[in-house]
């Protein structure tokens, strides 16, 4: 077995890899991949925010039959994203143990290294998509077919100018930023990322002040993107990427937001704060070389009062709430709020 965790963090410069595999799967199927309930399955781990955006669009939009989902362990080896939480060490589906596996049938030496989310073809094992951007959207615009009743409208076409001004803000300074701050290997890049993160979050909160969600009143793609990192702030990003300007809970607007999110139906019914936890403080072993993962913060405020209900908004659109988690894709009682 490979030796766990990755000791390149903190002592590299950090630069996201850009998605190298990029085919979408379509109604139509120009790339090759047309939408079909059963034939494609969804890798992700829930530690990981970009495929947690994924993890929370499926539910939302009732996907969870069409596209099956396989849960990675959060702890990786030097093979990157392994199936080990699954019996025998392999997903039952796909019969492998490491997500690499499905990329090097489909490409050798390919670059960029093995990330969630991915999408693999069942029939040939081969992976299809690893463009976390790009996967989302499809998921709401090109998979409506398959979607349940009183889906809500994740990316409405009257609004994708503002959604997507939105996102790229909260991409470049949030999403990405805290990993820029966390994995900053001189003093004066630390400085800048975390000094444009807490300017975002201060002016996302401005944003947030007077209306319950980023675009519009509805719930949108874009605060899927946000949700998945705050979520993680607290937990992670304040102490172990030193993001330590402020906590989340500290700010009042951010962190009602965020609350009131937790507990939507399709987004705290997907976090699970032990995977999310061991992941970090154990993979960074160059930010992080004991692997001790810290007991706090108490998880408890995710399931206070937030009120943010008072500035109206309908979460669902002209939609519905999604109904229960399935039996097989509940959190464990150890990864909740108790």
């Amino acid at each position: 077995m490979g030796g766990d965790g990755n000791s390149a963090y903190g002592h590299t410069t950090f630069s996201r890899s850009r998605s190298h595999f990029t085919d979408r799967i379509t109604a139509d199927g120009r790339d090759g991949w047309p939408v079909t309930a059963g034939r494609y399955r969804l890798v992700v781990s829930r530690a990981c925010p970009w495929a947690s955006r994924a993890v929370v669009s499926r539910r939302l939009l009732g996907l969870e039959d069409a596209l099956p989902m396989a849960v990675a362990d959060p702890i990786q080896d030097d093979r990157s994203w392994r199936f080990t939480l699954d019996p025998d060490g392999r997903d039952p589906v796909l019969g492998i143990r490491f997500l690499s596996e499905a990329y090097d049938r489909r490409e050798t030496d390919y670059p960029g290294g093995v990330s969630v989310p991915a999408v693999v073809d069942v029939p040939s094992g081969r992976l299809v998509t690893n463009d976390y951007q790009q996967l989302t959207l499809d998921l709401a615009t090109e998979w409506t077919a398959l979607h349940r009743e009183g889906a809500p409208d994740l990316y409405p076409a009257s609004r994708r100018d503002e959604i997507d001004e939105v996102m790229a803000d909260v991409y470049r300074d949030v999403n990405n930023g805290v990993y820029r701050a966390g994995f900053a290997n001189e003093q004066k890049r630390y400085e800048e990322a975390c000094t444009a993160l807490f300017r975002r979050l201060e002016l996302l909160a401005e944003r947030l002040a007077g209306q319950r969600y980023l675009v519009g009143d509805t719930l949108t793609e874009a605060d899927i993107r946000l949700f998945t990192t705050l979520v993680r702030f607290d937990a992670v990003y304040h102490g172990h990427f030193k993001c330590n300007r402020w906590k989340l809970a500290e700010n009042r607007v951010l962190w009602a937001y965020a609350r009131d999110l937790f507990q939507t139906p399709g987004f705290g019914d997907t976090v699970d704060f032990d995977h999310i936890k061991r992941h970090y403080y154990q993979v960074h072993t160059g930010i992080n070389p004991t692997g001790i993962v810290p007991l706090g913060p108490d998880l408890a405020g995710w399931l206070t009062p937030h009120h943010r209900q008072e500035l109206g908004g309908r979460p669902f659109g002209d939609g519905t709430a999604p109904g229960p988690v399935p039996e097989g894709e509940r959190v464990a009682p150890a990864g909740r709020p108790a």
